[in-house]
């Protein structure tokens, strides 16, 4: 539910889903300082009302909610260490990248060592659901910073789901994990499936023929095989996101002590996919994997 009530948000990171969320964020009425290693990706944000700052101190100076939006926690970490002299205590961070687990303690100390209220909250969507205020936010906080929160979560996603009164549990992370690797293996598998069709001398389209409206369709698989088929790779998410992903999804699932062969074959389709040059295009670009040498 959204509400009236305004935020002062500091938002670092303003890659495909941090700018949405920035835009969202201000057509909410929210006061939005903004921050990126490279200034022009988020110098468009002005227009949109955003301060765009020149450097992670400044963003986070006066700002009462922090929300982080990197590739990885080793970036994460960096930028809120040239935040130090501007961060106070008390401020609320809202960790929303898909760091891993590996690096949580990490993130979580930071948080304590400088006084800052750390939320573990990835969002689950890509740049649909990131441009229409729809993602899903999975979160991992104290209880007291619920309320805080609550207008800056409603202008960026549809759904909140609270997992934990502890962000340095890693809820969040854990879960956006089990679900970006369904994600990213359904992907995978149209794209496989797709790629067999025309390998066997057959029209891919065909195989849509065959899927779409039984019980194996979905309005996702629709999403990719239109893609694949049109040869339209816009990023909505990207391969080189992808396989990143791949890797800390191997890690976690180390460390729970099982093993996911499927997520593991679909990193090696998106590295080849990266070696072909198609690294900042959509995951369906996985298609182009099985026609490698």
């Amino acid at each position: 539910m959204r509400t009236s009530t305004m935020a002062t948000v500091a938002l670092l990171g303003t890659g495909i889903m941090g700018a949405a969320m920035a835009r969202n964020l201000l057509k909410e009425g929210h006061r939005v300082s903004v921050w990126n290693r490279t200034r022009s990706r988020a110098e468009p944000l002005a227009a949109d009302g955003a301060t765009v700052a020149g450097s992670p101190a400044e963003a986070v100076e006066g700002a009462s909610v922090i929300i982080t939006m990197f590739n990885d926690g080793d970036t994460t970490l960096t930028a809120l260490a040239e935040a130090v002299p501007a961060l106070r205590a008390g401020q609320i961070w809202a960790q929303m990248s898909t760091a891993g687990i590996a690096v949580l303690d990490r993130l979580a100390g930071f948080a304590a060592e400088h006084g800052l209220t750390f939320v573990d909250a990835p969002v689950q969507g890509t740049r649909q659901p990131a441009e229409q205020g729809a993602l899903v936010i999975l979160a991992a906080g104290p209880v007291d910073a619920r309320p805080a929160l609550e207008p800056v979560f409603g202008a960026v996603g549809k759904k909140t789901l609270w997992l934990d009164e502890d962000g340095a549990s890693g809820a969040g992370t854990r879960l956006k994990l089990a679900a970006v690797s369904y994600g990213i293996s359904m992907t995978s598998i149209v794209a496989e499936s797709l790629a067999l069709t025309k390998a066997l001398g057959l029209d891919p389209e065909l195989f849509g023929e065959v899927v779409t409206g039984g019980p194996m369709d979905s309005p996702y698989l629709q999403a990719k095989m239109k893609a694949i088929l049109a040869g339209d790779f816009s990023t909505s998410f990207a391969v080189r996101n992808a396989e990143k992903d791949t890797r800390l999804i191997h890690e976690a699932a180390e460390s729970g002590g099982i093993r996911l062969d499927l997520n593991d074959a679909a990193g090696e389709r998106f590295r080849r996919a990266l070696e072909q040059g198609h690294g900042d295009e959509d995951m369906a670009a996985t298609y182009h994997a099985s026609f490698s040498g």
